[in-house]
């Protein structure tokens, strides 16, 4: 019997050991559930997620944004955001400094982020945006707890600064920040999409689950802008050219298709590169061309010798009498660069005279100048619908002083911006009509309003062909082969203690060819500081050569015969009939 209690009490034993260890096995069972669920929900969802994930965020393209002969000009390329769930890395420091060579990040920097976020539990904080592919895949293959990425795209501009300031950019998140980018972003941005994937060990797709219904991505719209980037280079080429010559602070050319007002081409100096913003000047991305205001000076004198043409008081043959070759209007002396004697009102636009503009603007109903550059469009939009354009200024005093009116005449106390002078100027070209600028290309012609007698505009584009001729102010903008019309303009800067005599915007305005006007083109260079600043020396040049080659790429034909004489290397010109 002893024995047989003795054994009996063994087994008891035995068996309370076993359930206080099958117990122990519970409990803790029970606390790794606890903690995996409740204290560290987000180490079991991470490794849970490398086996298998319901749905995973698919980002879409950004729309292409390409040039009218479909030449893309913005495109998004495949990158990878590489970010990490903090409270997992940080529970491996021991991996810390290979993760930040790999990124190229400084490690003191990183591992007071990792420590200052290991609270944050299933957050995804990123590390470093915007890699290419084949280094996040390398990452990856490290197999660092707590290190994932995620796809994305980045916006690459193919023609780099050649066309930055009328495509603009996006910010890290591929948003439109400036230009084209701002202004179409709804219709560029893309619809990231959630599709049910198997995902393997390493985070690689296994298998591709269907969309679900309503979650598909979607990409964004392209758009075709109305640039013809073989003129927009050269365009930006010579411009660039001219800025380093004149040593110019800056400058702006715009060039226009006079039957549907497209911009062909607007470029600006200085200009950056929209693919490298490590050291970004934002300045340098600014279009000057929509956004910059100038005092337009002479350019304005062949819409006040239309003005004049229309109100009946004057015709071609009128004669003014510019001598001395100055005059005083309210105390304020106006004066040209000689005496030139009787003028015609082509003779005035041929000696750019202020004193023969200055006779015929006070001769005509006090707001007379004024109105007629409102009905051009000074001081208005141009319909372009680019974000951050100016509207200038057209001053509309209760009462018109001489001397107002006058200045206003030559093109002074007003300010406008390069593309609204090139809009203006397409007026003559399209015989009397004015139309909305556009950025984007138009499959039709837009509405038009007659603001000028097409008469009218015909003979003031002939009158401004003498600026190109020989004697005129503008013989640099002739093109070989075509008849140009135009007008230069030199203009004071203003300062600080008002219009200082050393400092200048040299302006070009014009068409070609003058007999059916299909191009329109204004150059602004700003505050030249060679010995050369007039705008017949400074912008005419420019003119001259995006105007001949984007006349010869649109296939254009002369209108003006150049015959070559061999005997002497000179050429004679005729008028093509």
């Amino acid at each position: 019997m002893p024995n047989k209690s003795v054994s009996m009490i063994a087994t008891q034993w035995r068996l309370a050991l076993l359930g206080v260890l099958l117990s122990a096995v519970l409990v803790a069972i029970v606390w790794r559930l606890v903690d995996l669920c409740l204290i560290q929900p987000e180490f079991y969802q991470y490794y849970s997620d490398k086996r298998w994930q319901p749905s995973r965020v698919v980002s879409a393209e950004r729309g292409v944004i390409n040039d009218r002969n479909g030449q893309p000009l913005a495109i998004s390329t495949p990158v990878l955001n590489v970010g990490m769930y903090p409270s997992i890395l940080n529970q491996h420091p021991e991996r810390w400094r290979e993760l930040a060579k790999q990124l190229d990040l400084d490690y003191q920097r990183m591992a007071k982020k990792i420590r200052l976020k290991s609270e944050r539990r299933g957050t995804f904080v990123y590390l470093k945006r915007r890699i290419p592919p084949q280094q996040g895949a390398k990452i990856m293959s490290l197999d660092i707890p707590g290190v994932a990425t995620k796809s994305t795209y980045k916006r690459y501009y193919p023609a780099g600064e050649v066309a930055t300031h009328l495509l603009g950019y996006t910010d890290v998140d591929d948003r439109g920040q400036e230009g084209v980018e701002l202004a179409y972003d709804s219709h560029l941005t893309s619809i990231a999409g959630r599709r049910p994937v198997m995902l393997g060990i390493k985070q690689k797709v296994v298998r591709e689950l269907p969309w679900e219904e309503g979650k598909q991505h979607k990409p964004g719209e392209d758009i075709d802008l109305s640039i013809d980037m073989r003129i927009q280079s050269i365009a930006h080429y010579e411009l660039k050219k001219a800025v380093h010559k004149y040593r110019a602070r800056a400058a702006s050319l715009v060039l226009l298709d006079a039957r549907t007002n497209e911009v062909l081409a607007m470029v600006n100096q200085p200009a950056a590169n929209p693919n490298d913003r490590s050291d970004m000047d934002f300045g340098a991305f600014r279009n000057r061309a929509m956004t910059d205001l100038i005092e337009p000076g002479s350019t304005i004198k062949p819409f006040s010798v239309a003005a004049a043409l229309e109100s009946g008081l004057f015709d071609e043959k009128s004669s003014i009498n510019v001598r001395p070759g100055r005059i005083k209007v309210d105390g304020k002396l106006i004066s040209d660069a000689a005496n030139y004697g009787d003028l015609n009102l082509s003779g005035v636009i041929k000696k750019s005279s202020n004193v023969g503009i200055t006779r015929v603007a006070l001769a005509l109903p006090e707001t007379g100048v004024r109105d007629y550059l409102s009905r051009m469009g000074m001081g208005a939009d141009t319909g372009s619908g680019f974000p951050g354009e100016r509207l200038g200024n057209l001053p509309n005093y209760p009462r018109w002083r001489p001397v107002q009116r006058a200045t206003l005449a030559y093109g002074y106390g007003l300010s406008v911006t390069a593309v609204q002078l090139a809009q203006a100027y397409s007026v003559f070209a399209s015989g009397g009509t004015k139309k909305p600028v556009s950025i984007l290309k138009l499959e039709q012609p837009p509405m038009a309003e007659q603001v000028m007698d097409p008469k009218v505009a015909k003979q003031v584009i002939a009158m401004m062909e003498s600026v190109t001729a020989p004697g005129g102010t503008g013989t640099q903008a002739s093109v070989p082969g075509y008849r140009v019309a135009g007008k230069t303009g030199t203009v004071h800067k203003v300062g600080r203690n008002g219009y200082e005599d050393s400092r200048y915007i040299a302006v070009f305005a014009g068409l070609a060819p003058a007999t059916d006007p299909r191009l329109v083109a204004v150059v602004v260079i700003n505050d030249p500081a060679s010995e050369k600043y007039h705008g017949g020396q400074v912008a005419a040049p420019v003119f001259s050569k995006v105007m001949a080659a984007a006349l010869r790429l649109k296939s254009i034909a002369p209108d003006q015969a150049v015959i070559p004489m061999l005997a002497s290397g000179s050429v004679i010109e005729g008028k093509v009939q």
